[in-house]
């Protein structure tokens, strides 16, 4: 497309980003900072252009050839993202493991709590209802 709506320098080096791009990117990652949607935003165009650069450089532009490069974008990125969204699920599951466990040895503590001033309270009623020698 020609018509451009966002410009975004990275290092001198303007990126153009696309409106159907723009589209693309807000549905898809709706609820992210609107810093990592002007990153992959920017991440699409330079890969766009990077696989039209690469089909051109092979010669001449053929549809089948710009679909090779796009897939093999599309494919790296992917595998990116899956690597990625591991790592996040592997942190969230330890976080939860160890949240998990800190409940249980905090209701632990609080239990043993619970049972010594039990202790403490029957040894007071006993120590205050036994019998005095006078």
């Amino acid at each position: 497309m020609t018509n451009h709506n966002n410009m975004e320098s990275i290092e001198t080096v303007e990126i153009q980003i696309t409106p159907r791009t723009n589209e693309i990117v807000d549905t898809e990652m709706a609820g992210e900072t609107d810093e990592l949607k002007q990153e992959t935003k920017a991440l699409i165009e330079a890969l766009k252009r990077r696989a039209q650069a690469e089909a051109e450089s092979a010669g001449t532009l053929t549809r089948e050839t710009y679909l090779n490069a796009v897939r093999k974008a599309r494919e790296t990125i992917e595998g990116e993202r899956l690597i990625e969204r591991d790592k996040i699920e592997n942190s969230l599951n330890v976080i939860q493991q160890e949240a998990e466990k800190n409940v249980h040895l905090l209701i632990k503590q609080f239990t043993e709590l619970g049972l010594r001033f039990q202790d403490a309270a029957k040894a007071a009623w006993d120590a205050f209802n036994a019998p005095r020698v006078n």
